[in-house]
């Protein structure tokens, strides 16, 4: 048996300060699933600490639909200190790099 789900309602006015926070993303998941708030807010850490985890061990995560994080290592660089223009050694270092479904991205 499979559940539908409701289309995500477009913001009316979106800007830059705009931003979902854990509890807005936990009521969603609750009203879409018709789960409870405790429920779902298992779900969506269960979720964000296996990502982590995956990403901690060099794993990629690839969400269909959605897009893949993956871990890159960045090389040591030289920068500039704000405010003193004293130039500062940056060691290498790894990031966690996203890249946007295609279908995401042709609906944005």
């Amino acid at each position: 048996m499979t559940k539908s789900v409701k289309p995500a309602k477009p913001a009316a006015s979106a800007t830059a300060s705009d931003k979902l926070g854990k509890t807005q993303l936990v009521e969603m998941v609750a009203d879409r699933t018709g789960l409870g708030k405790k429920q779902s807010e298992e779900a969506i850490s269960a979720t964000l600490d296996a990502i982590t985890g995956a990403l901690q061990q060099g794993r990629s995560v690839g969400l269909p639909g959605f897009g893949t994080f993956s871990v890159k290592a960045t090389a040591a660089r030289t920068g500039v200190k704000p405010g003193t223009s004293e130039k500062i050694q940056i060691p290498a270092g790894k990031k966690v790099s996203y890249k946007m479904a295609t279908d995401l991205k042709k609906s944005l």
